[in-house]
């Protein structure tokens, strides 16, 4: 039989804007690549094609598959091979948005992996649809024309709250070389853009009054946390990473990690054209940002700075829960070594970075068993970790306990410990790691195996 969707892979020019045209790798010649939607429960046939030189793997981020399609070398996926074709059969679980990505090793080349242009959304249907609102609109943000620099700015978004100072000793005593040598190679962009089109060069989201529109929004970032705020509007949160949460909270910007999404419904009851777009005035200038239009609005759509707001896993927590206790708890300690590896820092989990040369099974877990994994971040970076094939429950966050928000990626704050529980109910192997490319190519990675 045929397949459902075909993807290839190739090389292509996107049209960002006027006389803003970028080279990159993409999916079927365009960014982001096509929103595939597929039946929860029901088996689908997806064709790749890699019209590029060298071995991709497509990963389907989010869902629960086995190791044989989820799209990782290190979980020994077969990849789709360089001139070749693979034939990829799955059935998509769980339901909500999910999406789909290169998941390769860049290291210095900023042409590989989560820098080029390879990703889009998916969207898996609920058996049963849960929808309060009048239409969706997918969003993926995105930076292009990727380029190294010494300079850090990572914007301080989440509680400060939490923050240990056994952490900070820990840190201080994990890196001898700090102060030493240059900080290692961060990643800039010469272009921001959302759906592939950099603000005001896109066709607008066209709204009528009354309207409820439901937002489904991807962080398609390779190391960029990001925010949005729409003036005059706020969001409704119903699912984080495709989860829906226990308590749909109602917030005046939403932050998402490289990797994170959010699907949130905006009541439309405030006529105008206005700028939806990321908080940081350089970043929203740099084309991180799209205009809503009302019908029959004109003028130059609007732009207005929402209140002052901290981002804080708990505001969709349930109160009430308490999670079982986990039957084994995981400690990973996480420290950084200043330019350890091609001018690049290099991480370490409890002292080792992960050997990509090697691919080893850093941690053995038995088939149903509940796992705490307890992150201590002894490092000054925001990490958005992720785990493959399974979603976890946060059970800590800020310095406080916390249940029933299920996630595929969670930010862990510098100098603090954050918890999350899974159960290990998928044989074979599953890869965790940090979300930024840099960083899970230079050490920041553990590989499970579940037996």
């Amino acid at each position: 039989g045929g397949a459902d969707y075909t993807l290839r892979i190739a090389p292509g020019v996107l049209e960002l804007g006027p006389e803003r045209f970028v080279s990159t790798t993409l999916y079927n010649g365009d960014f982001p690549g096509p929103l595939l939607r597929f039946r929860q429960g029901q088996r689908t046939v997806v064709d790749v094609f890699n019209d590029t030189d060298h071995d991709e793997q497509v990963h389907w981020h989010g869902q629960y598959l086995p190791d044989s399609v989820d799209g990782a070398d290190e979980e020994h996926t077969p990849p789709v091979p360089a001139r070749g074709h693979r034939r990829i059969v799955f059935t998509p679980t769980p339901a909500g948005l999910r999406f789909y990505h290169s998941h390769v090793r860049a290291g210095v080349d900023l042409g590989r992996g989560l820098y080029t242009g390879l990703a889009g959304p998916v969207y898996i249907e609920p058996k049963h649809d849960p929808g309060a609102y009048d239409r969706e609109v997918f969003l993926t943000l995105k930076e292009f024309q990727p380029y190294l620099t010494r300079m850090d700015d990572d914007r301080p978004f989440m509680l400060p709250e939490g923050t240990e100072l056994d952490l900070v000793t820990v840190a201080a005593h994990s890196d001898p070389n700090a102060g030493k040598v240059p900080p290692g190679y961060e990643l800039a962009y010469g272009s921001l853009a959302i759906n592939g089109k950099m603000l005001g060069h896109g066709e607008p989201i066209r709204v009528k009054r009354g309207e409820r529109v439901m937002l489904h929004v991807v962080n398609a970032s390779a190391t960029e946390n990001r925010s949005l705020a729409l003036p005059g509007h706020t969001f409704k949160v119903l699912a984080l990473d495709g989860n829906p949460v226990p308590h749909p909270a109602v917030v005046p910007v939403l932050w998402l990690g490289a990797a994170e999404r959010v699907s949130a419904v905006v009541d439309m009851n405030h006529p105008g054209a206005w700028v939806l777009g990321d908080t940081a005035d350089a970043d929203r200038e740099g084309g991180m940002g799209i205009v809503v239009e009302y019908a029959g609005a004109n003028g130059k759509p609007q732009w207005q700075a929402p209140p002052a707001f901290k981002w804080d896993y708990r505001l969709f927590a349930d109160p009430e829960r308490r999670p079982p206790q986990p039957d084994e708890t995981i400690d990973m300690v996480i420290t950084a070594r200043q330019s350890a590896a091609d001018g690049f820092d290099v991480y370490a989990i409890n002292g080792v970075p992960y050997d990509w040369k090697i691919m080893p099974v850093t941690h053995k877990l038995k088939l149903g068993r509940r796992y705490r994994l307890r992150f201590r971040n002894a490092s000054g970076d925001i990490h958005p970790l992720h785990l493959h094939r399974h979603g976890f429950e946060i059970t800590r966050t800020h310095g406080y306990a916390t249940a029933g928000v299920i996630k595929d990626v969670v930010l862990v704050p510098p100098f603090q410990t954050t918890e999350v529980d899974f159960t290990a109910d998928l044989p074979g192997l599953s890869l965790f790691h940090c979300h930024m490319q840099q960083h899970m190519d230079y050490g920041f990675m553990a590989l499970f195996e579940t037996v």
